[in-house]
């Protein structure tokens, strides 16, 4: 069948990604950016790129060094060159590095000849500006070097700011320049300068403080692009600052208000800017870490359901108090009204505010960061009243809708500031935040503390395994290495509660040791009849349970839906169900849907390769995918690399078997079955209709062999020799190999069978066990996206389900 056209518009199908100054520090950093985005990026969407490393903070230094010691100023400027030219020099090849050197020394020039004369503030400005020059132009052309057709994107042309203290992008004068500029590049990489605008003079304009950040929303906002992902170097929000507090848990989901929230409160890793094109588009908002890009996210979300209490800790260490004491004889209410026009006139938000009626004194609390800026606007405002700083101040505050509802977390935060110097605290206006305000300290004891104190009550998670052949018993070993560090990155308790097998379960709600299973289960385990083992786990006290079904039983995935039914969540290296009748398959994924649970199952196709997510991110994109092809089976990839005429078949084939390569049944395995179940997931996956009895099948088991006993086939497996002997020969003669391949084309035609391929054949020089999966695209139609790797065996299966359950785990929250 082909695959389903949905027209929509580029801008629609466009993302745009960001990548901050230390996700470009040194050439292994652009390489990583490279793949990310080689994963993650489609063929037109965006890209907004900070200076690298501290480029900028170095141009700032040489501004700074040019009144003072010009020779200083000279070497800064010479390191710079060094650090940049390095970058070229180990990142590009051919007559790119020449012309991005070139640019590079005229660049330099024009800093040193500007900095020789009287520097305005736009000639200071368009210095700084430089570092994001140099990024985007690297890029580009890096990822034009890597068969990513890229452009590079000056910002100034396309984004209109008057200078400011914190600079405002004109949206009515910028959307339609931008527009303009991407309407030549519909189909190309576009790599954009972040941090810089333009003003009406032509002078450079910096947007400030996360100005990069700023621009890459901003810019999204005006190309209406679906999501905006800004790439750093930590994977999102986190229930606290995971450097100072171990068990801090990374959120995958916050909403618009808790982030405004937060970047209000002066957390690093949001700005209040940084949201306000996002709040007022219809543009996502997704924050990940390049260093891991599959280690979790956080997503923005605009839902604004009732919350429940705080989600997170964050503090501040240097901030300064504002006092205004206002004279006995002035009405105290009329004073707190016009300061309060006053700071919204000024777009000021303080971090806390404390209100003393019978002092008649108000106390606003900023950072250290702005509270000069500050302070001189409100005193241009000329208020009625005595003004004071106060410097020498923290905070800490728990953020979260309904925290100041939520009596228990409300009685946590003041229990935990008794014994420390508190000067005030206040809730905020919006009821998304306590906050005090405390004589200046360490606070990240403080916050620790108040992390276990609001947080203790750990969100606990129950596993069940279903079948403890070759690779659960592999997964059990790989999750009693692993469970502490799992734990520890989500901050929840994960225990494994039952084993399953065929005929037995060992169910114990307080926690099975995973190192204990194989030799204590036939002792702690009882019989169970049809789907007993299912019922006796309902009255379980987890908050989740996930059944982890490694199984290979269609009886078990007509269960499905149950499970979700009953509120547990599935991951699957089961294939039966993602190849099921389309009926029972659909059937399945609604269940899933509207229980709001979860069911994983990249471990159906290609083992631990990410080839689900690969085909989920490109449909996801705006992609659409056209053909798949390739070698599915991890089993018959080690066989017929193998297979050299030397040594029979069907020993290969006992070899493999009791290597735990094969399925239980290598019939499964040789008839084909396995990999048409393997090709119909994917296909659906990619959003084609495609059933299992729609693939023309070639099966290398003889018909004589295909009624008999496991036992039976293993022992006349031998009658499969001579025919597939005389195929190897033949192909042999002609320079050719033996390869089991899947092919699924543009007109919906699939099939799997023993090809014959010239020797010179990509397919032909694989390592055993690789799975080879070729993907054809409207985004990759002339190069294919390849994904390779070991594709069999108990290792690289078991591992995939634990990355699920990696993954899984950090959606719950």
């Amino acid at each position: 069948m082909h695959a389903q056209s949905t027209e929509t518009s580029p801008e629609a199908q466009r993302q745009l990604h960001k990548f901050g100054g230390s996700s470009l520090a040194s050439p292994a950093c652009y390489r990583r950016v490279v793949d990310v985005l080689t994963v993650h990026a489609g063929r037109q969407d965006l890209i907004v790129v900070s200076a690298a490393g501290k480029t900028t903070n170095q141009l700032i230094a040489y501004l700074a060094q040019l009144n003072k010691d010009g020779r200083l100023a000279h070497e800064t400027l010479q390191t710079l060159r060094g650090f940049q030219q390095d970058l070229i020099e180990n990142l590009i090849d051919g007559e790119d590095k020449q012309r991005l050197v070139d640019a590079l020394y005229a660049d330099i020039a024009t800093i040193a000849t500007l900095g020789e004369g009287s520097l305005t503030d736009a000639d200071k400005a368009r210095i700084q500006g430089f570092g994001e020059v140099w990024s985007a132009r690297l890029l580009a052309s890096l990822l034009s070097q890597h068969q990513q057709p890229a452009v590079m994107l000056d910002s100034r042309l396309c984004l209109r700011a008057e200078r400011a203290a914190q600079p405002e992008v004109d949206r009515g004068a910028s959307w339609p320049l931008l527009n303009n500029q991407l309407s030549q590049y519909a189909h190309t990489q576009v790599v954009i300068t972040g941090f810089m605008a333009q003003n009406q003079a032509g002078e450079t304009v910096l947007l400030g403080r996360n100005g990069s950040d700023y621009s890459a929303t901003i810019l999204g906002a005006l190309a209406g692009v679906s999501r905006v992902t800004i790439w750093s170097d930590v994977a999102g929000v986190y229930s606290a600052d995971p450097r100072h507090v171990d068990n801090a848990c990374l959120l995958p989901l916050i909403r618009l208000d808790e982030a405004a929230e937060l970047a209000r409160l002066a957390a690093p890793v949001l700005h209040s800017r940084t949201l306000q094109p996002v709040a007022q588009s219809a543009t996502d908002l997704t924050l990940r870490c390049t260093h891991a890009p599959d280690s979790g996210s956080t997503r923005i979300e605009r839902v604004l359901a009732s919350g429940r209490g705080a989600k997170i800790i964050t503090a501040l260490d240097d901030v300064c108090l504002l006092q205004f004491d206002v004279a006995r004889g002035l009405d105290f209410q009329a004073f707190k009204q016009e300061l309060s026009r006053t700071l919204t006139q000024l777009k000021l938000q303080p971090l806390a505010v404390d209100y003393r009626d019978d002092q008649h004194r108000i106390q606003l609390a900023f950072s250290a960061e702005v509270i000069d800026t500050v302070m001189a606007q409100i005193q241009d405002a000329g208020l009625s009243a005595e003004l004071r700083l106060r410097e020498g101040f923290s905070m800490v505050a728990a953020v979260g809708a309904g925290v100041v509802n939520n009596p228990v977390h409300c009685h946590g935060f003041y229990q935990q500031l008794k014994a420390h110097p508190v000067e005030f605290m206040s809730e905020s206006a919006s009821g998304l935040s306590l906050v005090a305000i405390l004589r200046q300290m360490q606070t990240q004891a403080l916050v620790a503390g108040m992390h276990d104190a609001l947080f203790q009550a750990q969100r606990r998670i129950g596993l069940v395994l279903v079948g403890k052949g070759n690779i659960g018993t592999r997964w059990l070993s790989l999750f009693a290495e692993q469970k502490t560090a799992l734990e520890k990155r989500h901050g929840k308790g994960v225990s494994l509660i039952s084993v399953v097998d065929s005929r037995n379960q060992w169910l114990d709600f307080a926690g099975i040791d995973p190192s204990r299973v194989l030799d204590g289960f036939d002792d702690k385990s009882e019989p169970y009849f049809d789907d007993e083992w299912l019922t006796r786990l309902l009255n379980h006290p987890y908050d989740d349970v996930i059944v982890l079904d490694v199984t290979a039983s269609a009886s078990l995935a007509y269960l499905y839906p149950r499970l979700a039914e009953h509120g547990f969540h599935l991951i699957s290296a089961n294939k039966e169900a993602g190849a099921a009748p389309a009926e029972q398959y659909h059937a399945i994924q609604q269940a899933f849907a509207k229980t709001g649970r979860h069911w994983l199952y990249n471990a159906t196709v290609g083992a631990g390769l990410p080839i689900n997510y690969a085909v989920q991110d490109l449909q996801e994109s705006g992609d659409q995918i056209l053909a798949l092809s390739g070698i599915f089976s991890g089993t018959l990839s080690w066989l017929f690399l193998q297979f050299s005429g030397e040594v029979p078949f069907s020993v290969l084939l006992e070899q493999a078997w009791q290597q735990g390569l094969t399925e239980p049944d290598p019939r499964e395995d040789l008839s084909g079955a396995d990999v048409v179940r393997k090709l119909v997931i994917l296909a659906r996956e990619a959003g084609m209709a495609l059933e299992p009895e729609q693939v023309k099948v070639e099966s290398l088991v003889p018909e004589a062999l295909q009624a008999l006993s496991l036992d039976g086939f293993l022992d006349n497996a031998s009658q499969m020799d001579e025919v597939l002997h005389e195929r190897l020969m033949k192909a042999q003669r002609d320079r050719s190999v033996l390869r089991y391949v899947a092919r699924l084309d543009g007109q919906g035609k699939a099939q799997v069978s023993l090809e014959t391929l010239p020797i010179e054949h990509p397919l032909a020089h694989l390592l055993p066990c690789d799975n080879v999966f070729a993907i054809e695209s409207q985004w990759y139609r002339e190069n294919p996206l390849v994904i390779r790797g070991p594709g069999a065996g108990r290792d690289v299966t078991a591992g995939a389900i634990q990355s699920d359950l990696n993954r899984l785990i950090g959606r719950l929250h």
